[in-house]
Order: C-alpha cells, then structure tokens, then sequence
C-alpha cells in the first residue's frame, strides 16, 4: 500500500513542486493538494491520509492550530512540519504531537525520507532545527525564571491574563480578587518590570516567550 499524503503549503510553486516530488515516488500517492491550515485539517478529516505534509505558516490556521485541532480529534494521521529555521513555534508542534521536521531549505529528498521514517513509527527532526529549538527552550526557561524572580505568583497571574487582553474586571473573576486589587498589582508589575502600560506589558512577554 502507498503512503497516503496530504499536503499543505500556502506558497503555490511550493505546493506545486511537492506535489511532483511525491508523485514520482512509487510508494506515495498525493490524496490532496491544499493551501490553508483550514483545507488541511478538512482534508486530514475527509481523506484521513498516512502523513501530513504541513507548513508551520499558513493563512487561517497555522500549523500550531491544526495540530492542536487534530490533537483534540484524536486524528491518526502523522504530521512532518515544513518550517524555517527561525521558527519558534516548533517546540510547541512536537509537543501537540509532530513526528518529523524538516527545514524548507534543504534537500528534497530529505523530505521523503522523512516521511517514509514518520509512516515507518520513527521521527525525523532534522539536527540543524532541534539544536535551534533546545536553545530557544533555554532562553525561554531563563526568562521564565527571570519573570517569577521579579513578580510574586499572583503577579504573575495578573500580568499573563492581562498581557491576554482581559479587562481587570475579568482578570478579578479569574482571580477571585476585586478590581482594585487587580489595578494595584498591575501598578507594582508595570514598576517592577519597567515597563508603562498594558501594551508595554504584552510586549515584554511576547519578547520572552512567557505568551
């Protein structure tokens, strides 16, 4: 039986040239071609293919978005990621269940390889990405501890929920704190962090990798 693939790219030449490197392969077949996260996880549901072909950005979902969809499905189907080598989403796809990863700059071949690997039961993450990746799970850590060393723990809830854009009344529901308790901790957080406002704030979070 061939290895039944679906693959997703929003970039046409791209779809296009996988497509042919695929069809030439004797032991794939390409049950569908499609160019958004949204066609990917409909196509994954209609056709339920061995592997996934996936691009980490698409329009409408990106491939975060379909693998935690997929995730909560349950769907069998396998995931081999295309992605950049400046990707920071990656850790997160492996983590919603991602066998493989490849960069889009490499071999083609190397792409068939690693889907054959990922039908196989095995995982293929390229060595140049997971090096990348563990040093972006480290800088992470350290903000992280970073974070909790300058907030105390319900600071530290105020300002995620917040940098989320909740308006203090929810973030006081979540809590179960009042409002003006919740305005009080953000005026320590902004001082404490240097920074002046809630837009100030989600950016120092999002730089950190803390949302």
């Amino acid at each position: 039986m061939p290895i039944r693939l679906v693959l997703a790219d929003d970039h046409p030449i791209v779809l296009d040239g996988l497509a042919r490197l695929f069809d030439s392969e004797p032991d794939c077949q390409v049950v569908a071609r499609v160019s958004d996260g949204a066609e990917a996880l409909a196509a994954v549901r209609e056709h339920r293919p061995d592997v996934l072909v996936l691009d980490m950005r698409m329009p409408r979902m990106d491939g975060v978005a379909v693998l935690r969809e997929m995730r909560q499905e349950a769907l069998p189907t396998r995931v081999v990621m295309l992605t950049a080598m400046d990707n920071g989403d990656l850790l997160e796809a492996i983590r919603l269940g991602a066998r493989g990863a490849v960069l889009k700059d490499m071999a083609t071949k190397l792409l068939v390889r690693a889907v054959r690997e990922v039908h196989a039961g095995g995982k293929w993450i390229e060595k140049g990405i997971a090096t990348r990746a563990m040093g972006t799970l480290l800088e992470r850590e350290g903000a992280v501890e970073g974070f909790g060393d300058k907030l105390t723990a319900r600071e530290v809830e105020v300002a995620r929920l917040t940098a989320k854009g909740h308006a203090n009344k929810v973030v006081a529901e979540k809590l179960s704190i009042t409002e003006g308790t919740v305005k009080l901790h953000l005026h320590h957080i902004y001082e404490k962090l240097g920074v002046d406002g809630r837009m100030a704030l989600v950016r120092y979070l999002q730089s950190r990798g803390l949302i």
